[in-house]
């Protein structure tokens, strides 16, 4: 028969182990809870036509824009749709590059290198 009694540490570092466990679980707990309260205000989603002049500049331009205005308020995502064109035809993009706005409410869409700063602050509704 199996022994299925507990048995005490016998100085192997279990309790060690033990401890490191409670230790990381409990931190991950708390990065979890902080994420949870730091929620993006901007979703947003810039579809891009590989590395061409356009997208580069459309990705650096949205880029300054979010650091500078949107500071930790914001999830950005890049779309690339020559690699992934199932997206593009599900969000019915016709011309790249393309700033599509989830949220906050309305639904904006923005097309060109996102040059136009004051132009896209006021699309965004980013108040100065």
């Amino acid at each position: 028969m199996a022994d299925t009694s507990k048995r005490k540490s016998n100085g192997n570092g279990n309790g060690k182990l033990t401890r490191n466990l409670r230790s990381a679980t409990a931190k991950f707990e708390e990065a979890l809870r902080q994420k949870r309260a730091h929620r993006a205000e901007y979703i947003l989603r810039l579809y891009v036509t590989g590395s061409t002049p356009h997208s580069l500049k459309a990705i650096y331009n949205l880029k300054r824009l979010c650091e500078e205005y949107l500071p930790g308020a914001y999830e950005l995502q890049i779309i690339d749709i020559y690699k992934n064109p199932d997206a593009a035809r599900d969000e019915q993009i016709i011309a790249a590059p393309t700033l599509i706005k989830r949220l906050p409410a309305p639904l904006r869409r923005f097309v060109g290198d996102l040059s136009n700063t004051q132009k896209l602050l006021i699309g965004l509704d980013i108040h100065e």
